[in-house]
């Protein structure tokens, strides 16, 4: 009993402790702002946060920073960590919230405690990134600027940071494959060099991650390989994506096995040379990718050791042949692109099983029933890209309806396919039924592909589709009203199709549509009245069209929209007045028509 005494009189004492604290943080709490209030944060450190604040601008921003007020505790403010014990803010993580300034304050670097800072997704470059400053943050282990407006060389104080164990200055370029890239995406991007990456890394022994995606490297030579390994010898994630490499990939990279991330893409000026083998031996590796590094020769027989590799990207590698990669565990695998390679196939083995493989991209060799079959039913199959160019030419081979036929069934199988790629191939001769195999599709992209004339009825049966992309792809006739079907698309991009007649009345019924893109796609007659419907339009483009009359009056009611584009077409007479109600506009262009009025 007196030990339960002993346990209740220990409780009431934290709740009154607790109790304490948490009245002395209310600011605001009626009759309670009269007791003394104890801060966590220095006054010091909350000044320099509200001089930070004070520099942004939060226009297009996803916050006020509203938390951020004078006379509260600072380590409680949005973004903000501190040490629990000395009360100095250690964390600063404003990642992704659209903030912009002219460059980073100087208050910024008072904040010498700081262990951890992320500025990325703002745009808070200026003209050029301050050079000094960065050197005060003695304690700093992580880096992010990714995506931040940030321009010039790399700020020489960064290389002195010598406790970094992580580093990322990227610039993650968005995803241009369904062709969007309206007013939904603020261009943050980074405009970064560096002239001596020996110099830039001479200090970093102890980075295990760095991330310097599209930073210009392209006066590095071959020493930016030869100075990793020399000077990063724990460096486990590297990414160095479309960073202008002019060197070849040197085999001193092999010294640093503890590698896990490889991304090398997209360095398509590098030196030819042959696929780095030592790769294959690294035993934690998870992720290679080297597309587009113009790679060449044939792939090496053996098997990856790691036993844990997920991403395997070799595609755009021209010159690159041999067998179909082998993998010690083929289970692992999630990801594996081999489009635009000349890579051909031997029958995967009966032990292979790829049941993890989500992505899936193969080139024109590689697409046979064959082959395809021999993976059998890839359940976790998300995403498939079949890429059927010759040397830029549709692929003659694949010229029949009936050798493509089993091939659109195989596919069909896989019931939660959401992402098909179809490149440069003939399904002219294809079912249109077939397309209803295809009903969990959620994102459909056709380029450069001879499909079945006109468009047909069934493409209103992909219900579930989000992303349509459409390019070159050389129907006849006019487009159908089941198009109207799709009531869920959010995102939908026609260019260069062939259309004729005009624009069925029943694409009024997409309301859910974000982005259109209509461009040189042979539509003529008059816009249709009911695209007044498509209020959650936030970019319209429609140019090179034949697509004449009066610009509906009706289009005043897209009240969301931000980027408007009707240019090159045959419209007429005034412009509507309704279209002042458009007060989102920060685009608008309706040049090279017939029209009158101001």
């Amino acid at each position: 009993m007196a030990s339960i005494g002993w346990v209740l009189l220990l409780f009431l004492a934290q709740l009154h402790t607790l109790l304490s604290t948490s009245i002395a943080h209310r600011a605001d709490g009626g009759n309670l702002t009269h007791l003394p209030v104890s801060f966590l944060c220095h006054p010091n450190q909350a000044k320099a946060l509200l001089q930070l604040k004070k520099s942004f601008s939060f226009s297009r921003s996803t916050t006020r920073l509203s938390s951020w007020r004078n006379g509260t505790d600072c380590c409680l403010w949005e973004g903000v960590g501190c040490d629990p014990s000395s009360g100095h803010v250690t964390i600063l993580d404003l990642n992704n919230r659209c903030l912009s300034s002219h460059g980073l304050d100087p208050a910024l670097f008072s904040l010498i405690s700081l262990w951890r800072l992320d500025l990325s997704m703002n745009d808070i470059g200026g003209d050029n990134i301050q050079s000094a400053g960065f050197e005060r943050f003695t304690f700093l282990t992580h880096l992010n600027l990714s995506n931040s407006g940030l321009y010039g060389q790399i700020p020489p104080s960064i290389s002195k940071l010598v406790n970094l164990l992580s580093l990322d200055l990227s610039t993650y370029n968005i995803d241009y494959s369904l062709g969007f890239y309206g007013p939904n995406y603020y261009d943050y991007y980074n405009n970064l060099w560096e002239s001596s990456f020996d110099t830039f890394v001479a200090n970093l022994s102890n980075l295990r991650e760095l991330y310097l995606d599209s930073v210009d490297l392209s006066n590095s030579g071959e020493e930016w390989g030869t100075s990793l390994a020399a000077y990063v010898p724990q460096l486990q994630v590297l990414s160095l994506a479309d960073c202008s490499l002019s060197g070849p990939i040197h085999k001193a990279l092999s010294r640093l096995h503890s590698l896990v991330v490889i991304n090398l893409q997209g360095n398509f000026d590098a030196a030819a040379g042959p696929f780095p083998e030592f790769f294959m031996d690294f035993p934690n590796l998870t992720v290679l990718q080297l597309s587009e590094t113009n790679l060449e020769g044939r792939l090496p027989s053996r098997p990856f050791q790691s036993k844990n590799l997920r991403v395997l990207d070799l595609s755009y590698n021209m010159n690159l042949s041999g067998h179909v990669p082998n993998f010690s565990n083929a289970s692992s695998l999630e990801t594996l692109r081999l489009d635009g390679t000349n890579f051909v196939y031997a029958i995967p083995t009966p032990s292979s099983n790829f049941a993890s493989l989500k992505e899936l991209a193969l080139n024109r060799n590689l697409i046979s029933v064959d082959f395809l079959s021999a993976f059998g039913r890839l359940k976790s199959l998300h995403q498939l890209d079949l890429h059927c160019f010759l040397d830029n030419e549709l692929d003659i081979d694949l010229d029949s309806g009936s050798d493509l036929g089993p091939i659109f069934s195989w596919i069909g199988q896989h019931k939660n396919l959401t992402s098909l790629g179809l490149f440069g191939c003939n399904f002219s001769g294809v079912p249109p039924i077939l397309l209803s195999n295809f009903m969990n599709l959620k994102n459909l992209e056709i380029d450069n592909c001879d499909l079945p004339r006109p468009m047909p009825d069934a493409i209103g049966e992909l219900t579930n589709l989000r992303n349509l992309y459409i390019e070159f792809a050389w129907f006849s006739g006019p487009m159908p009203a089941a198009i109207g079907e799709l009531t869920n698309l959010r995102n939908m991009y026609i260019a260069h199709c062939g259309f004729s007649g005009p624009m069925p009345p029943a694409i009024g019924k997409l309301t859910n549509l974000r982005n259109m893109y209509i461009v040189d796609s042979g539509f003529s007659g008059s816009m249709p009245a009911p695209i007044g419907n498509l209020t959650n339009l936030e970019a319209m483009d429609i140019h090179g069209c034949q697509i004449s009359g009066l610009i509906p009056y009706a289009i005043g009611q897209l009240n969301k929209l931000r980027w408007l584009v009707l240019r090159g077409c045959n419209f007429s007479g005034s412009i509507p007045s309704s279209i002042v109600n458009l007060t989102q506009l920060t685009m608008l262009d309706l040049s090279s028509n017939s029209l009158n009025g101001t």
